[in-house]
């Protein structure tokens, strides 16, 4: 089981396929998404990745949170997520995942906080059908109906369908289509409606109801654009060391 990864919705937009067919998608992007720490079998009794989400300046973040990023020796994060993985899709510390994490015709199951609508009826929050415009019927043409019983139990139930409060609440959408990636820009491209708004962070994860496609990266599809320098050098270093053995080797020859 791999991790997901944490993006932020930009909005939506239209695709045309081969056909010529408009393709409705919502433009998912990964900013500065890495690996902050690890959660060990051994140590907490299960095997998960955290992630962080965006930079975030030094000046907006609270003293304990100073204390956990400079002691994971990363840049303060707008968001901080935790995704459980197998044993052996754990990965390492400083870790940036990529849009190539999936690929296209992938599904997804993707998690956001929806629109809060406020406080609505139980016509638009539970989609009722409302009461009769006739027949005696005033001023409660939009009304939910009865909600109690008779004397017996002489109450409303727990969890009535009623008025209150609509939306800002967790919503998961399932089996949602992976169209395209932009690796340039960092987005991806998700077919249909994402939950939350314009702005809002989500998280994306292989579909439970979906096997995982056999040409996704596993663990994990890392950025290996944002190689640390001391990896960069060592591997010149690795370049240099061989062209002089081949010199030796060839002055040996001559």
């Amino acid at each position: 089981m791999r991790c997901g990864v944490i993006a932020r919705k930009l909005g939506m937009s239209r695709l045309f396929d081969d056909n010529g067919m408009h393709v409705p998608v919502t433009i998912l992007r990964l900013e500065d998404v890495e690996v902050l720490s690890i959660k060990s079998l051994e140590k907490e009794g299960y095997t998960a990745v955290q992630l962080g989400f965006c930079n975030k300046k030094q000046k907006n973040v609270s003293k304990p949170l100073k204390g956990f990023f400079s002691k994971v020796k990363s840049e303060p994060k707008e968001k901080v997520a935790e995704f459980r993985v197998s044993q052996d899709a754990i990965l390492n510390i400083g870790d940036k995942l990529s849009v190539h994490h999936f690929v296209p015709g992938q599904k997804v199951d993707v998690v956001g906080i929806s629109k809060g609508k406020g406080f609505s009826g139980a016509m638009k929050r539970h989609n009722f059908g409302g009461m009769q415009a006739s027949h005696g019927v005033s001023i409660s043409h939009r009304s939910h109906g009865s909600t109690g019983n008779s004397q017996d139990p002489g109450r409303t139930w727990k969890g009535k369908k009623m008025a209150g409060q609509y939306g800002n609440i967790r919503v998961t959408t399932q089996n949602l289509k992976v169209v395209k990636l932009l690796e340039e820009d960092n987005l991806i491209l998700i077919k249909g409606s994402v939950p939350g708004s314009k702005n809002g962070i989500v998280f994306l994860c292989d579909a439970i109801k979906h096997n995982i496609p056999t040409n996704a990266p596993f663990p994990a599809g890392l950025d290996i654009k944002n190689k640390s320098n001391d990896e960069v050098i060592s591997s010149s270093n690795d370049g240099e060391q061989k062209t002089d053995s081949l010199n030796e080797v060839a002055e040996d020859e001559n």
